[in-house]
């Protein structure tokens, strides 16, 4: 949700029942932050409106990336992560060998270009299913096995962001195929669930704590 004003109590009372994940606004009454901040895992974004809609000076050269919309733009800091910095943690009972560790980092970087919600499926640093443009985490995962074929047997999966639901949903489904290790951001309410279920078929999982997110 974007307003083009501050929130008050009365606009987020008039919001009730509705689902929403991000609300970004010039300003807020204190008490409809703290209704606001009871909702989990809310974002709560400030920002300056622009009616001009020039980007902020120096944006182009300091690593951001725009698009422009009626009446001004969508700045977001570029996705510039250095992978190989990345400290990966495992949260399966078994850890990635050397080689499905090797196609996750490979598999990590690929999902990074691949619109939103996106899913990578990689073998012998390969990408073998790609899924991306879908509209939740479950049909991506569908897409990407389903073009992997026999090929999923013995894959590793990137996703680029976490998994709201695991059992009977996108993780059991790729383990099902024959995906030995999953590499995720983790974060998600479900995350033991997740791995639970890796664990029940001999899967690794690892969490990277950063997502890509590509519109």
């Amino acid at each position: 949700i974007a307003a083009n004003r501050p929130v008050t109590e009365e606009t987020v009372a008039a919001m009730k029942g509705m689902r929403y994940d991000v609300i970004v606004a010039p300003d807020y009454e204190e008490a409809a932050l703290e209704r606001l901040r009871k909702r989990r895992d809310l974002r709560i974004l400030r920002a300056d409106a622009r009616p001009s809609g020039r980007m902020p000076e120096g944006s182009m050269v300091q690593g951001w990336d725009y698009r422009r919309v009626l009446g001004g733009a969508l700045v977001q800091e570029s996705d510039r992560y250095p992978d190989d910095e990345m400290e990966l943690r495992v949260a399966t009972k078994r850890a990635p060998t050397a080689v499905e560790l090797a196609d996750l980092r490979f598999a990590w970087k690929a999902v990074k270009h691949v619109k939103s919600n996106a899913v990578v499926i990689a073998k012998d640093g390969a990408t073998v299913g790609i899924g991306g443009g879908q509209q939740n985490r479950k049909a991506p995962v569908e897409l990407a096995l389903r073009l992997a074929g026999e090929k999923a047997q013995g894959a590793v999966l990137a996703s680029d962001a976490f998994f709201p639901f695991a059992r009977d949903d996108a993780v059991e489904m790729a383990c099902r195929a024959g995906v030995t290790a999953i590499i995720q951001p983790g974060g998600a309410l479900r995350d033991q669930e997740a791995t639970e279920v890796c664990d029940e078929y001999g899967a690794a999982m690892v969490f990277t704590g950063v997502r890509h997110f590509r519109h």
